[in-house]
């Protein structure tokens, strides 16, 4: 958690963890400084964040509320020929089937992910960042949701899948933007934009 917090950090600055800067045109003595909470756009970025995150939550949540009614204990539905189907099942691992055997331990990981995604939106000031996160924040609480509330019992749930291309794991749309929100993250940081705001040159 203190690495992801470095990360977002800037040249400069303070020890109380905020980036202070001084207000433009002023000169002298009349310099003041100006700290994280105060720079512009930051309230928006963060909106952006809880937006995308909760539109990201709601569609995962519906699809698998449909998906339990109309779909569990049933045939699979062809989509696509045999290419794509949707078709049921609970998974106790993690995203694609895997670790199933490790329910509790991703359950707590999937909440140190959200909790870290809270303490960096402190800092954010770009807005592909406050997508990507977004992203991850939503399929993150989707799926800790079926850990918590779904059988067999609290923190052992198991997720609910539903997408399944021919040939892959069968995953469910908390996956997707999970996966989204990875990519998004990776090529944010090939073309060095940091959450903050600045662009740094390897």
């Amino acid at each position: 958690m203190a690495e992801a917090e470095r990360i977002i950090g800037t040249p400069g600055t303070p020890d109380d963890g905020g980036e202070q800067t001084t207000t433009p045109g002023a000169s002298g003595a009349e310099q003041r400084p100006v700290t994280d909470e105060r720079r512009p756009g930051r309230g928006r970025r963060i909106a952006v964040l809880f937006a995308v995150a909760a539109f990201a939550y709601a569609l995962d949540l519906v699809s698998k509320m449909i998906v339990v009614a109309k779909l569990e204990h049933h045939a699979p539905i062809e989509v696509i020929g045999d290419w794509l189907e949707f078709h049921a099942i609970r998974n106790p691992g993690a995203a694609f089937g895997f670790g199933g055997a490790f329910t509790i331990i991703f359950t707590v990981i999937a909440a140190a992910v959200i909790v870290v995604i809270f303490r960096l939106a402190r800092k954010l000031y770009s807005f592909p960042w406050a997508v990507a996160l977004g992203l991850l924040l939503g399929g993150a609480l989707g799926n800790l949701t079926d850990r918590i509330f779904r059988s067999p019992g609290i923190f052992e749930g198991q997720v609910v899948d539903f997408i399944a291309p021919k040939g892959f794991a069968v995953f469910n749309l908390a996956d997707s933007a999970i996966v989204c929100g990875g990519i998004l993250i990776v090529l944010l940081s090939f073309r060095g934009l940091d959450p903050d705001g600045t662009v740094h040159k390897n």
